[in-house]
């Protein structure tokens, strides 16, 4: 049979069925009797006739199957009587009966149980009545008991002032204040109101007592001495009496002993000036000595007295002092003025210290929170002017005489050398070797940054900690506006009339040499612009540190260090101008070349020699003399765009290049190429550098390989213009024949041919990078004047297709990414290294535009 006719029963169904034959699941003989949601005819019935033999029982079978259906029907017959007998509507109707009755039964009891909480509650009305009482008559014994301990108390304090036990009253009196709380909201009862008139009566009587105590005490007069315990007993009853009492003895004991200062230092007395300021500070020693020693040591230790004596030196001096600087005006002296101000810092360093509690925490204990008393120091604050004016002159007068004998130094005679001539290196910079430009200059040692900015900083620091000492508010923040100033003033006046070529002869057009003295002082200027962007960060840094809260977020030196980056960017520019007037003479040689003339290739030109050795010498000096590699790297960027731009001006002004002539500067480019990739060495090189120098030699060697291609068959040279080139532009095809120098009936043909050629082939594109080769390029390269502009020198040519170059393809190959090597660490930092990657600028290519490469490389 097929296992997939078996019947799905319900578990509730199974469980009826065995329930109404009685069947036991755990003792099943019969495979009928076992109904489950598994049962399966299938196995049943293999299970009954197993063999062929087994069917002979078939008739057995059937008759036990009817005899079970018999009495499966029976069953049925009598559960359905029972169930019409249960459903009869008469005993439903009394089963309805039963419930109304049971639910008027409830009823019936709610009632009753309401009838006795309502006995029940009469029965204790008494009972809660009578435990009020008990909780009034306990509450009423309590505070007589405390009326009977109040009086008492009170009379004992009458006896105790009378008898000037301070000692005992201290106790008694807390003892009576703290009693006598419980009863004010009693006062309208006469025998209390009575009480407390007394308690008010005993305890001005005791206030007043103590005062005059304190006040012969204070005047010390031999007649009637005091005794010193006696005054410290009613120290105790002045913390009874509260704190205002006690200020109020304070103050007294302050004002009679500060009284004698008021009249020697008088501000129109001689003891008063400025220049005797630390005989103050010296009486007042010796009041605080005398007050500790013998008069102070009667007051509690809590009463902080020294402090209250200090705080009101403090507010008289002060006061003094504001006076006496209001009226020297004009006639004040910055050396009477630091003096000042220094012994009163120091005063006010010793008084902190003795006590070892900051100075404001010491006068705010001692005063009112409402007028807090300022610091002695604070009354200079607005006179420092003339230390912030002081310090503008000093840094004018040194830094334009040093910055100025910095820049005369490479131009010296070795022989008359002065000691500014000594290799200054800042501890940021790298430490790589030195070496001479030329071997005329051998003996002349170079510096890596100007002496004059590692001291200008060196001086911004000592002037920055000095004032930070005197105040961290105004003047400090006016300091920040000198010391920003004058960073502006050190770029725009000393580092980039640095870049201004000085006047010299106009250089022969076949001269190779390069200026050395002009190389040494752009990468001077690139190392110090550098160092000072770096170091201006830090001075950012640590002026907001010691700064005044309220004045950090108007602190910035962002403008200055663009400023130094800018003059990164011209002296990179001077850098290349140098580069481009050193290769002069062979791209001369280059565009005066007659291709036609040229019959055969043997090796690369003469001139290709001239220019590898000259790029090759710049490079190098540039190498060993820039500090911070990712402006090396900058310079070869542009340099390599530099090159291939200006070899391509001097290709293009050489036309006729003719088939032997293109294959000729095939092999010269090749030579270019491979110098190219040389310059950076391991150090420097990169994938990037790599690519780009790749892609615009590729681009220049498939323009010449068009050019090696005969004319003849023109499908044949059409064709690989096509492959090589990839454009349809009738223009660029005809740059190709003007370079070829095809003549003039004949490139006729050839465009015509072209045209057919090129509308055939939808897939080309309508330009290509031959549409920006100038057919007529200027005789040099555009670079930007250094004082052309005081934000963002212009570049050499822009990183887009828009450059000055004869072919905008071949610019200078973009940068690998931001700039963010650019670390601005101070002199105590460890230069540019990979890990320390802090931004410099938010924007740099806004400030900046020959945008500088991800420093990757170790430096």
């Amino acid at each position: 049979m097929d296992h997939s006719d078996h019947v799905d029963l319900s578990e509730q169904l199974i469980q009826s069925v065995h329930k109404v034959l009685q069947l036991d699941p755990d003792s099943i003989n019969d495979p009928l009797d076992e109904l489950s949601n598994k049962f399966n005819p299938v196995d049943v019935l293999n299970q009954l006739f197993p063999d062929e033999a087994s069917l002979t029982q078939l008739e057995a079978v059937q008759g036990r199957l009817a005899e079970d259906e018999r009495l499966l029907q029976q069953e049925i017959d009598t559960l359905e009587e029972e169930l019409r007998r249960d459903q009869d509507p008469n005993r439903i109707q009394l089963i309805q009966e039963m419930i109304s009755d049971i639910l008027g039964q409830m009823s019936r009891i709610r009632e009753k149980a309401s009838e006795s909480e309502a006995v029940v509650r009469n029965i204790t009305k008494d009972i809660q009545n009578l435990d009020l009482a008990k909780r009034n008559l306990t509450t009423s014994m309590t505070t007589l008991k405390r009326l009977q301990m109040l009086a008492n108390a009170l009379t004992q304090l009458e006896d105790q002032v009378r008898e000037k036990r301070y000692s005992e009253v201290a106790q008694t009196l807390a003892a009576v204040k703290e009693i006598s709380a419980a009863f004010k909201s009693y006062t309208s009862v006469p025998y209390i109101a009575r009480l407390w008139k007394r308690i008010q009566q005993v305890t001005g009587q005791v206030r007043s007592q103590v005062d005059s105590e304190f006040e012969v005490f204070y005047l010390q007069d031999p007649a009637k001495q005091t005794r010193a315990s006696q005054i410290t007993d009613a120290c105790a009853v002045v913390d009874v009496l509260g704190l205002d009492v006690r200020t109020q003895l304070i103050e007294r004991y302050v004002a009679i002993e500060l009284k004698e200062y008021r009249r020697i230092f008088r501000a129109n007395d001689e003891a008063g000036h400025l220049d005797n300021i630390s005989r103050r500070f010296a009486w007042f020693r010796r009041l605080l000595t005398s007050h500790e020693t013998e008069t102070g040591r009667v007051f509690p230790v809590e009463w902080q007295v020294g402090w209250w004596l200090f705080t009101k030196f403090v507010a008289i001096t002060r006061d003094d002092l504001s006076t006496l600087l209001s009226k020297a005006g004009p006639l004040l002296t910055l050396k009477l003025l630091l003096e000042t101000l220094q012994q009163t810092t120091e005063f006010e360093s010793a008084m902190s210290k003795k006590w070892a509690t900051p100075l404001d925490e010491i006068l705010s204990a001692a005063s009112s929170p409402a007028a807090p008393v300022q610091p002695m120091s604070s009354a200079f604050e607005p006179h420092l002017g003339i230390f912030v004016e002081a310090q503008d002159k000093q840094v004018e007068l040194f830094v334009r005489p040093r910055a100025l004998a910095d820049m005369l130094a490479p131009h010296r005679n070795p022989k008359s050398r002065g000691s500014l001539e000594t290799v200054t290196r800042p501890s940021t910079a790298s430490s790589t070797p030195r070496v001479s430009l030329s071997a005329d200059d051998r003996e002349e040692p170079t510096h890596i940054v100007m002496p004059s900015s590692t001291e200008l900083f060196y001086f911004y620091a000592q002037s920055l900690e000095q004032c930070a000492k005197l105040s961290t508010g105004q003047a400090l923040f006016d300091l920040y506006g000198i010391q920003k100033k004058w960073l502006k003033i050190y770029a725009e006046d000393i580092l980039l009339p640095a870049l201004r070529r000085s006047n010299m002869p106009t250089r022969k057009s076949l001269d190779t040499h390069f200026d050395a003295a002009e190389l040494r002082r752009t990468c001077l200027v690139v190392n110090t612009a550098d160092y000072c962007q770096r170091t201006a960060s830090e001075l950012e840094d640590r002026i907001k540190e010691k700064l005044a809260e309220r004045f950090k977020e108007k602190v910035t030196l962002q403008t200055e260090r663009d400023l130094f980056m800018s003059v990164i960017s011209g002296a990179i520019n001077c850098q290349l101008r140098e580069l481009e007037t050193a290769c002069e003479g062979a791209f001369a040689a280059l565009s005066r070349v007659n291709w036609s003339m040229t019959s055969q290739v043997s090796g690369h030109s003469a001139y290709v020699d001239d220019l590898v050795k000259v790029i090759e010498l710049v490079v190098d000096q540039i190498k060993h003399l820039v500090e911070q590699k990712k402006f090396v790297r900058n310079f070869l960027d542009k340099a390599c765009s530099l090159i291939l731009t200006r070899f391509t001006n001097a290709l293009v002004k050489s036309r006729p290049l003719r088939e032997i002539g293109a294959e000729q500067l095939l092999i010269d480019l090749g030579v270019v190429k491979s110098c190219l990739l040389k310059l950076p060495g391991e150090a420097l090189s990169t994938s990037g550098y790599t690519r780009s120098l790749t892609k615009i030699t590729t681009r220049l060697e498939a323009l010449l390989k068009v050019i090696v291609t005969p004319v003849d068959p023109p499908e044949g040279f059409i064709l690989n213009y096509t492959l090589l080139i990839g454009d349809a532009s009738f223009s660029n095809f005809q740059k190709i024949l003007d370079l070829k120098g095809t003549p003039k009936l004949e490139q006729n043909s050839l465009l015509d041919t072209f045209v057919t050629i090129a509308s055939t082939k939808t897939e080309l594109n309508g330009t290509s990078f031959l549409s920006s080769l100038d057919m007529d390029p200027p005789p040099t390269v555009t670079f930007g004047s250094p004082a052309a502009s005081r934000v963002a020198l212009p570049l050499v040519m822009t990183p887009s297709g828009g450059s000055d170059g004869s072919l905008g393809v071949l610019n200078s190959p973009p940068s690998s990414g931001p700039p963010t090597g650019l670390s601005t660490e101070g002199t105590a930092g460890k230069g540019s290294e990979p890990g320390q990657k802090r931004e410099v600028f938010s924007d740099i290519r806004r400030f900046v535009s020959f945008g500088l490469r991800r420093d990757t490389q170790p430096t």
